[in-house]
C-alpha cells in the first residue's frame, strides 16, 4: 500500500482552512496590543510559514500539534529549507509564543502545551542559533572551496 497524495492534500487543506480562522484572530489580537502595523504582519508571516508550509510538509498536522515542533523547526528544518539567518530564528520564536500565547487565551491549546513550547524556546534557542552559525560556517566554507575551481 502506497502514500496516498489526494487524501495527505485533502487533510492538508482541512488543516489549512482552520488555519486560516486562527491566523485572522492572531492578527486582530496583535492589533487590539497595540502593536504596530509592520510587526503584525512579520509575526502573521512567521506563523503562516510554520503552520501552513512546515505543519503540513510531512503530516498535516494542526496547531495544537504545533506546540511540540518548535524544536525540529527551528533547530533544522528552518536552517536547511527555508532562507534563514539567527536574527529570523529570533524572530520566529517569539512570533511562536505570541501565537500559542493567542491560542491558549482563546482556549485552543491547553497551558501545559504552552508552557512547554515556552520551555522548548526558552531551553532550545541557544542550541538553534549555534545550529545556524555551524550551518553557515559550512556554507561558507563550501562557497570559498568552490571559488578557486573558477580561476
Amino acid at each position: 500500500m502506497g502514500f496516498d497524495y489526494q487524501a495527505y492534500e485533502k487533510e492538508c487543506a482541512a488543516v489549512r482552512e482552520i488555519n486560516a480562522l486562527h491566523l485572522s484572530g492572531f492578527e486582530k489580537w496583535l492589533e487590539n496590543c497595540g502593536l504596530s502595523a509592520k510587526t503584525v504582519e512579520r509575526h502573521v508571516s512567521n506563523v503562516d510559514f510554520y503552520i501552513n508550509d512546515y505543519l503540513c510538509y510531512y503530516d498535516a498536522r494542526d496547531v495544537q500539534q504545533g506546540c511540540y515542533s518548535a524544536d525540529s523547526f527551528l533547530g533544522d528544518w528552518f536552517i536547511r529549507k527555508a532562507p534563514s539567518s539567527c536574527t529570523a530564528i529570533k524572530s520566529f520564536a517569539a512570533s511562536f509564543k505570541k501565537f500559542y500565547a493567542y491560542l491558549l487565551a482563546v482556549n485552543v491549546v491547553e497551558p501545559r502545551d504552552y508552557d512547554a513550547l515556552c520551555r522548548d524556546i526558552k531551553d532550545g534557542l541557544p542550541d538553534w542559533l549555534a545550529a545556524m552559525r555551524r550551518y553557515d560556517d559550512m556554507l561558507d566554507g563550501l562557497c570559498d572551496d568552490d571559488q578557486d575551481d573558477f580561476f
